[in-house]
């Protein structure tokens, strides 16, 4: 199968230079050294691994998926996992963002999600692999100590070792409160831990000399509840004083799940302390596990919208690819001329639609996306007010990016498949593996349902004085005002109007909960993210359509519609920045159109949902 883009790689550029001007993070001392030409070498590279190693492995991967072996309770890897991972660890991107006394390259965590969009379009389920050991990795650089750092994260950021973090279990899988995994202090400082994890990504496999498992767990006699959760360093084998590996620690696979996508990801089932023998070492302190785990929420679930946004970037390329090689059916444009021949599908009216619907889009997560890595970047290497309003924007922005861009993705990917029409149903062609793999990223990592009770509850309704939505706002209406005069009024307009518009419905649902009608609340949790996921859309792709209307102008000039289909079959800079220009038009014209309806729905003060007992629901009833 010939190798196709998977990312529109001059979009890519415009975000991050262009829009959101990352190279001026150099201003910053933590990447003083750094420069645009740096970044766009690792992006570069980035590209080539991911269209070169990763995608031609990426159906083989699907096909042969992870085995285990009930004897041995062990898991075997696709074998094709292990060139790609080798390529990503050996040029750097698994520690791209760590610090450089970790043996990490320090970069912007801009650019490392914006890199990885190449790793996960080329094949989702090698990156998962990756992203959990960072994450493992981040939470002993956190919080270990200084023992525990020398011991791990050399092995683990170097991709010896592989890394996963243990919070679901067969009866507490969102209330992670209700967990039962035990943990028994021991006189040498150690824990014997006992329990059962499930839904563990990676959990176990042939990838890695040696897994890290971050386990959370309550010690034994602690309250029950989230406040009495710890967190422990649990290792497939324990290391030696030198750095060895020594026994092997007492846990065991069960089984894998047989999922509907990702299925080289190896997603187990894990026993722990069966013999008695299991042992963790506390990270952080007794009963801080859900705070340490908190902290390092918001990346793992930027990566999570990081792996929708990549599925549909993939997608996308992919749909156009075929768009417009696929010659079919005669064009309408001219009537019902006879002796107009087959056209390729991109000149049919729906199909075009299609693709400035996807189109619109997947630019629209990718700015939102890189948007938020930014702002974690500056919540960092800022100070005083920037830094605070940069964390402001990442808190409001965090559930809103994970919901908001993998329930995009299953639509954009299934939108990829019917643009394919009936080949798009087929394995032999990419797209129905997309669409299968991108379901996933709307369920983990929190459902999008938690994730929208978590906006509107606490990063809106009950965020102190709402700082965090009164710096979104401050952008936004910014935005609006540097628009004037530069694009036309109906596009700043809709934008100033569904500020108005959220407003309403925030100071309706506090009035709610004042009113103690706190179910209300949550039953329209869900709209209202998917509100604020469209309204942040619409300010991004006005601040988008700011930068390439005058670029067009420039390009272009005033020609005629003719003229300019002419001008961009030969420059690609006209081709691109009209592109661009019209797929905001399109968002903010008509697609921006159904914020408004969700909005009235919000307001409706409809209570048919509350007023609903399982009784209506039916069903198989439970013997």
């Amino acid at each position: 199968m010939a190798l196709n883009p998977l990312v529109d790689t001059r979009d890519n550029r415009f975000v991050l230079f262009e829009l959101l001007q990352v190279d001026r993070l150099n201003k910053y001392q933590a990447f003083a050294e750094f420069d645009r030409d740096t970044y766009a070498s690792i992006l570069g590279l980035a590209e080539k691994i991911a269209v070169e190693v990763f995608q031609p492995a990426n159906a083989e991967a699907d096909k042969t998926g992870c085995q285990y072996d009930p004897e041995k309770q062990e898991v075997r890897a696709p074998e094709c996992l292990r060139a790609m991972i080798q390529a990503y660890n050996e040029a750097g991107f698994l520690s791209l963002s760590t610090e450089a006394e970790y043996g990490g390259m320090g970069m912007p965590h801009v650019v490392h999600t914006a890199s990885m969009e190449y790793f996960v379009a080329g094949c989702m389920s090698s990156t998962l692999y990756a992203t959990l050991t960072v994450g493992a990795a981040n939470l002993i650089k956190n919080f270990g100590s200084e023992e525990q750092k020398n011991t791990y994260l050399p092995k683990m950021f170097s991709g010896e070792w592989g890394g996963t973090m243990c919070l679901t279990e067969p009866v507490a899988g969102s209330d992670v409160g209700a967990l039962k995994t035990k943990a028994v202090r021991q006189a040498d400082g150690t824990y014997l831990i006992s329990g059962e994890k499930i839904f563990i990504s990676a959990g176990e496999n042939n990838l890695y000399s040696n897994i890290i498992h971050a386990v959370l767990g309550r010690v034994e006699g602690d309250p029950k509840g989230s406040k009495g959760i710890s967190i422990f360093i649990v290792p497939k084998f324990l290391v030696n004083p030198d750095g060895s590996l020594g026994a092997r620690n007492d846990w065991v696979c069960t089984g894998i799940e047989h999922k509907m996508g990702i299925k080289a990801s190896a997603t187990c089932s894990l026993s722990f302390g069966d013999n008695g023998k299991c042992i963790g070492y506390l990270l952080g302190e007794e009963r801080q596990g859900m705070k340490i785990m908190f902290q390092m929420m918001n990346e793992a679930r930027l990566d999570v919208a990081m792996q929708g946004h990549g599925l549909s970037s993939a997608a996308y390329m992919h749909a156009v690819t075929y768009a417009r090689n696929r010659v079919q059916g005669a064009s309408v444009k001219r009537g019902k001329s006879s002796d107009i021949g087959p056209v390729t599908i991109v000149n049919h009216p729906d199909v075009k639609r299609m693709l400035m619907w996807m189109k619109a889009h997947v630019e629209g997560t990718r700015m939102l996306m890189l948007c938020c890595a930014l702002n974690i970047d500056l919540s960092h290497a800022a100070e005083g007010r920037e830094a605070q309003e940069a964390q402001g924007l990442v808190d409001l922005l965090i559930p809103i990016c994970k919901a908001g861009i993998t329930d995009t993705a299953v639509l954009v990917t299934s939108e990829a498949v019917q643009t394919y029409g009936g080949y798009g149903y087929c394995s032999d062609y990419p797209v129905e593996q997309f669409m299968r793999d991108s379901k996933i990223t709307a369920i983990y990592e929190g459902t999008n349902g938690i994730q929208a009770m978590d906006l509107i509850m606490r990063k809106v309704l009950m965020n102190p004085e709402r700082f965090n939505y009164s710096v979104f706002r401050k952008r936004v209406l910014a935005t609006v005002e540097s628009a004037k005069g530069v694009v036309e009024e109906k596009y700043t307009d809709v934008v100033r109007e569904g500020i108005r518009r959220i407003d309403d419905v925030i100071g309706a649902m506090d009035a709610e909960m004042k009113a103690g009608e706190i179910e209300a609340v949550y039953a329209n949790a869900t709209p209202f993210c998917r509100a604020m996921f469209l309204l942040t859309l619409a300010w991004l792709h006005l601040w988008s359509l700011t930068l390439s209307t005058p670029k067009v102008k420039k390009l272009v000039g005033n020609a005629s519609s003719e003229e300019i289909d002419s001008k961009i079959v030969s420059d690609q800079e006209a081709a691109y920045y009209y592109g661009r220009m019209l797929s905001a038009q399109f968002y903010l014209g008509a697609e921006f159109s159904h914020f408004f309806g969700i909005i009235d729905y919000i307001l409706s003060a409809e209570r048919a949902v509350t007023r609903a007992s399982a009784e209506i629901f039916t069903g198989a009833l439970e013997a």
